[in-house]
Formats: structure tokens, sequence, C-alpha cells
């Protein structure tokens, strides 16, 4: 039996195709899209919010992302099956609450698209009980500065919600943080693109694919 995994596309979604093509990637996975307008989110075992600019990323990244009929209906499926934010996908997830935080502009204010280095925290999630250690990556965000306050900060470090943590400074986000879970750890979010390096002889470098099986593995 196939594990069946979600690809929600919004009007600007841009990173949907790279999203299928790392799931494809996986014997045994089915992945197929999954139009805003959804509803009925019951046959997938997993779901991405892909990559890209939601609605334009008019008002905030995300923001209007998160009053889609799909995102209403994730809010049930969170609570029992996996979720995968990237990028866009992860500002979603804070816009909606699904995740804690907020995605601002980076601190320096400009677009920035490079690859940068992770470093993958200790914890009990399926995630950081895989212990992948450091990763490499490509970000691309204009609004990638993780933001959490102090007492929220102290919350996911006592959870240990923090999943990945830029090797330096890129964005200013609050303690280095590229990554988090809920926490139960079944809903992810992370700015980094690991759908672009997931195939070393496509992207130079296949760190993100041990970041796809560990997510498949929650959705079997």
């Amino acid at each position: 039996m196939s594990i069946q995994i979600g690809i929600l596309q919004f009007p600007g979604s841009n990173c949907d195709g790279d999203c299928k093509s790392a799931l494809d990637l996986f014997e045994g996975v089915k992945s197929s899209f999954v139009w805003h307008t959804a509803t009925d989110l019951s046959k997938y075992d997993g779901i991405v919010i892909p990559g890209g600019f939601s609605y334009g990323d008019y008002l905030r990244s995300g923001a209007m992302a998160s009053y889609s009929p799909a995102v209403s209906s994730l809010k049930n499926f969170g609570e029992r099956k996996p979720v995968f934010g990237i990028c866009n996908g992860f500002q979603v997830l804070t816009e909606s609450g699904l995740l804690p935080g907020a995605l601002l502009r980076n601190s320096n204010q400009k677009f920035i698209c490079k690859w940068v280095e992770l470093q993958t925290t200790s914890g009990q999630s399926a995630i950081q009980k895989e212990n992948l250690g450091n990763l490499k990556m490509p970000v691309a965000h204009g609004e990638g500065r993780y933001y959490i306050d102090q007492d929220g900060l102290n919350t996911l470090k006592k959870n240990n919600q923090i999943l990945f943590k830029y090797s330096k400074d890129i964005n200013g986000s609050t303690d280095l943080i590229a990554g988090i879970t809920n926490v139960r750890g079944n809903i992810i979010g992370m700015m980094p693109h690991p759908e672009r390096s997931a195939v070393k002889n496509i992207h130079g470098c296949d760190d993100g694919f041990k970041v796809w099986k560990t997510f498949i593995s929650m959705c079997g």
C-alpha cells in the first residue's frame, strides 16, 4: 500500500513541482497536487505546503493563504497526521497558528537567495532522532526572519521544538532558528528548501533527501 502525500497549491505557488519531484524519488510514495479550495484531506497520509508566493504575498507572506479552505481543513488534519511547510509553507503555518512565532522581513531588508549551512538540534522528534547533523541547503526568501518573543523562545527550548539552526546569522532570525516543530512533533516548518538539495547530480548536494526521507517515515 502506497503512502499518499498531498501538495497544497495556491495562486503563486512555485515550488510545488520541485516538491513532487523530490517525493517521487521514493518508492511506495504517491504524491498529488491539492488545490487551495479543497476541504477534504482525509485520503492523505501527509501534507506538504510548498514555497512560492501564495496570493502574491499581499498583506504578509502566507497571511491570505492561511484563510483558504484547505488550510482550515489542515487544522484538524494536523491533529493526527504530519504536515511539512517549506519557506512560504512555513509562513502559512505560523500565520494560521499551526506553529508559533512569525516570519518577518529579513534584517537587511533584501531578498536572500544562497546556500546555507544548518545544524540539526537534539531532541525526541522524528527528525531529531535521525541525527541528521549538519546540512547544506539553499534559501530564497524576503520574509524569512523567524521571530518569537522571549517567553515563546523559552517554550520552544523547553519542549525541544527547534529543529534547525543556521550556522551563522543570515537574516536576523531569533536564536538563528531556521526550522521548528509543534509540541507533538508532527507539524514541521523550515525556511531552507530540501527539495532543491535532494539529488546530488542535479543540485550538487543531497542533504535535503535525508529530510524528505524522515518526513515520509512519519507518514507511513
